[in-house]
């Protein structure tokens, strides 16, 4: 059971899911996943999302009292491929359950970018579990082709609406332009998408 303490973190994002504005899935799999998780869509980063529980042990983070680790269900399908840019405080830990393969870019506070993908094809470079330190910027993209990609996320400390950014602008382009050979300046605002900050 959910505890309730998440559900209290969650509670904002929770109002916004409850519209689903877009169809869930066309490809059967996606759609039983969707159907059996009580996924919801995620505004603004986009895919779809359902909690799964949160730690009874707590910790302090800016004078509250959080659980020390949350879980979430994630998915992208081929009808909503991206995960928009956006910073989380937590440690954030991507775990692959199924579907894919789904690029994960990083961008680190020292500059730093790093794009790795997530799929069983380990032989061939690609992960099945993707740490990223707190204080990042990330975002995801389904391949062309892909039917979806089912991840679980653990966030430690656990979420809360006052420890996350969506979205970016000037600055982040400016900051992370031709750190990589895939970070070209369309790329990085396309990884922003409707969230650009002017």
């Amino acid at each position: 059971m959910i505890r309730r303490l998440a559900l209290v973190f969650f509670l904002p994002a929770a109002a916004l899911l409850a519209e689903d504005p877009v169809p869930p899935a066309s490809n059967p799999s996606a759609l039983r996943w969707f159907e059996q998780l009580k996924m919801h869509y995620l505004p603004k980063e986009s895919g779809f999302l359902a909690l799964i529980d949160a730690s009874e042990q707590t910790v302090e983070v800016h004078g509250k009292m959080i659980p020390v680790q949350g879980q979430v269900y994630y998915m992208l399908t081929s009808e909503l491929p991206a995960n928009y840019l956006h910073w989380l405080e937590s440690d954030d830990t991507q775990i692959l359950i199924e579907g894919g393969p789904v690029d994960y870019f990083v961008f680190h506070p020292d500059g730093r970018a790093e794009m790795f993908t997530m799929g069983r094809d380990t032989e061939h470079g690609q992960v099945l579990v993707i740490p990223v330190h707190g204080g990042c910027f990330k975002a995801l993209r389904l391949h062309p082709g892909a039917r979806y990609v089912l991840l679980a996320n653990c966030l430690s400390p656990d979420w809360t609406a006052d420890r996350v950014r969506i979205g970016a602008g000037a600055d982040f382009v400016a900051k992370y332009k031709g750190k990589e050979p895939w970070a070209t300046e369309d790329f990085l605002k396309e990884l922003i998408g409707p969230n650009w900050k002017p």
